[in-house]
């Protein structure tokens, strides 16, 4: 596995970190690991009076400042890691290095908002989300899974997306630890407050059947759920799942992260490409914004 990790020396990179160096599962594969630094250029006044010599001396002193304990972290577990400095726009400069790279993940720390604000997380985490389809794991502020074993969340909605989502868990498996816990969750629409607004729950309605809406439900969350089901299975994976009934997936997934304790929860993610309305999905973008849990986004079907 070829896991990015972009280190700038803020506590959010420090919990990027704690969490690849308690993955004892992922360790023991040896993963291709390359920190990289990106040092936000002077200004040309600044490098005019300085010279070039000694601005080159300076990114490089402050890239070496933050690498090097970074990379004595890690091998302090057993993990030999590449570094890599450079000089740029960090979103960029990660994006095209993940390319270039062909990155199978990225790691990134981020502070997070818990409510619909201009930056969902960090500048660069969000640069980095609008510029390329590698996929991403955010560690939440304060919400830094460091157990090996981890309670991981898939939501799947019957789409491509959720499939993508399911193939790479089991591709890369030992990111979650030797026993990973995988509950497929699915949002299935609340049909009669779509059908009757103004419904509030509760009573019987003239003429429809509950059980026949229930049957609907069940339908439509198994179709949604079963090629998920099928590859887990295959695998050799016990798998939970979970129905939600709500209008507003992302709010739905949120809160049952929360409820559920779970450390991750997996998505998949149209990912514009560029800086759009919606970097993310609608329901991407409302999980996001209301809870805390780490999340992995798989940009392509």
């Amino acid at each position: 596995m070829k896991i990015l990790m972009p280190i700038d020396g803020s506590n959010f990179s420090e919990s990027a970190l704690n969490f690849i160096a308690s993955r004892t599962a992922l360790i023991k594969q040896q993963p291709d690991i390359t920190l990289v630094n990106v040092q936000h250029p002077v200004s040309q006044r600044v490098a005019s009076a300085a010279g070039s010599e000694m601005v080159l001396h300076y990114h490089a002193a402050a890239s070496t400042k933050v690498l090097k304990p970074a990379r004595t972290l890690l091998k302090r577990v057993g993990l030999e890691v590449e570094t890599t400095a450079l000089i740029g726009g960090p979103g960029a400069e990660v994006s095209r290095v993940a390319v270039e790279g062909a990155m199978d993940l990225i790691i990134m720390g981020s502070h997070g908002h818990t409510g619909l604000k201009n930056l969902l997380f960090g500048s660069v985490t969000q640069a980095v989300l609008a510029s390329c389809t590698t996929p991403v794991l955010v560690l939440r502020d304060g919400a830094v899974p460091t157990k090996d074993s981890l309670k991981v969340g898939i939501a799947v909605d019957g789409s491509a997306y959720g499939v993508a989502v399911v193939r790479y868990v089991l591709k890369h498996h030992a990111l979650f630890g030797e026993k990973p816990v995988f509950t497929l969750i699915h949002v299935v629409p609340d049909l009669l407050r779509l059908v009757m607004p103004g419904f509030a729950g509760g009573e019987a309605v003239r003429g429809i059947d509950p059980e026949q809406l229930a049957n609907m439900r069940n339908a439509a969350f198994e179709r949604a759920v079963a090629p998920a089901r099928m590859l887990l299975k295959a695998a050799g994976f016990t798998v939970a799942e979970m129905q939600l009934g709500d209008n507003n997936p992302g709010d739905a997934i949120a809160a049952y992260a929360k409820k559920a304790k779970l450390d991750v929860v997996a998505m998949g993610s149209h990912g514009e490409g560029k800086f759009k309305s919606a970097v993310l999905g609608s329901t991407a973008t409302r999980v996001a914004a209301k809870c805390q849990t780490a999340l992995l986004f798989i940009r392509e079907k």
